[in-house]
């Protein structure tokens, strides 16, 4: 990493969820930023935010404001990427992407640092981050993939209200409030119940039944991991935890498979941490994961329904490698490379 705090860096969506884990990994992370601008919308404008003693004014997000930035992680929706981003681009600056608008376009690199890190090098201004239960389940099946080679997998994810965003928490500790204390339960965000319950739809259904957050996985891990025929069926479940999401996984491989074997390749990944003693009772949660850099994997086992088959638990945050520190990570990955470096001044 360059000692040289010269970058200026801007976070788009700076008062959300996943824009008060950028600032706040920034700052832990030692990021090389001379200064850091915060957007957000007009009615954010002018609010202020404090990360590690130093306050910031945020601005407002619109055309014009990147003219000094040199990376700006977005992390606001896609309908503010698809408004900002080309003229951020035009400015000159990086745009990391939190959004799902321009993942699968072919001219734009869908990057985790530990898995495609070369395609950091082919951005025309803007680099893709990943959704958050593909980059979950991706540090689980990459390492096995490498060391067996994926044919195929079925998912089934637990993925935490955070994931919605700052509203959804608060109707579930709401809720959670509201049943302890015998009174109505109030639903905003979420079509059902959340508290003491499972919502089995994340995102709008599609003609074929899949809802969007179940394609993104499919297609997403296609693309990160250069398999584009690789088969693959999921359920993506919205359950009553606050933050880490967890994904249970079925992968059929073309070789020989054994669990010692897929311990020791999980063991030796950068992006993943074994968690996995069945005698001791210790498998990954989402409170054990939650605010740590790599995601758990335990419950490693044969499947019994496929040939060459691993079965499998991943916990990871959600917010982080499933949005802030990934997108963090690929620019820290950049600078250390010499891949981005700051405008002239």
């Amino acid at each position: 990493m360059s000692n040289a705090s010269s970058f200026t860096v801007g976070i788009v969506g700076a008062t959300g969820a996943v824009g008060q884990e950028l600032l706040q990994l920034v700052h832990d992370r030692n990021f090389p930023f001379g200064q850091l601008r915060l957007f957000a919308s007009a009615r954010s404008a002018g609010k202020t935010l404090t990360c590690a003693g130093k306050t910031y004014v945020v601005e407002e997000a619109k055309p014009g404001v990147f003219a000094g930035v040199d990376v700006a992680f977005f992390a606001a929706g896609g309908s503010v990427t698809k408004a900002l981003a080309a003229d951020a681009i035009k400015a000159g600056c990086l745009v990391i992407d939190k959004s799902s608008v321009h993942r699968m376009d072919p001219e734009v690199p869908l990057v985790i640092p530990e898995i495609n890190p070369e395609k950091l090098t082919t951005h025309k201004g803007l680099i893709a981050n990943p959704n958050c239960s593909t980059a979950i389940s991706l540090m689980a099946l990459w390492p096995l993939h490498k060391a067996f080679g994926l044919k195929r997998y079925f998912a089934a994810t637990y993925q935490s209200v955070s994931g919605t965003g700052a509203e959804a928490v608060r109707e579930l500790n709401d809720q959670v409030v509201a049943l302890v204390n015998g009174q109505p339960v109030v639903k905003k965000v979420y079509p059902y119940q959340i508290a003491y319950n499972l919502i089995p739809q994340i995102d709008s259904f599609g003609a074929d039944g899949y809802t969007g957050e179940e394609n993104k996985m499919m297609l997403e891990s296609r693309k990160i991991m250069g398999l584009p025929d690789l088969k693959v069926s999921t359920t993506c479940v919205r359950v009553p935890v606050v933050r880490a999401h967890s994904v249970a996984i079925n992968a059929e491989f073309e070789r020989p498979v054994s669990v010692e074997a897929a311990r020791a390749a999980i063991a030796a990944f950068e992006g993943a941490e074994l968690v996995d003693d069945t005698a001791a009772r210790k498998y990954p949660t989402p409170l054990d994961f939650t605010r740590k850099v790599k995601a758990g994997v335990g419950r490693i086992r044969i499947d019994t329904a496929f040939d060459n088959g691993l079965a499998f638990w991943v916990s990871g945050d959600n917010l982080w490698k499933g949005a802030a520190l990934n997108a963090v990570q690929n620019a820290e990955l950049m600078i250390s490379k010499g891949w981005l470096k700051p405008k002239a001044r």
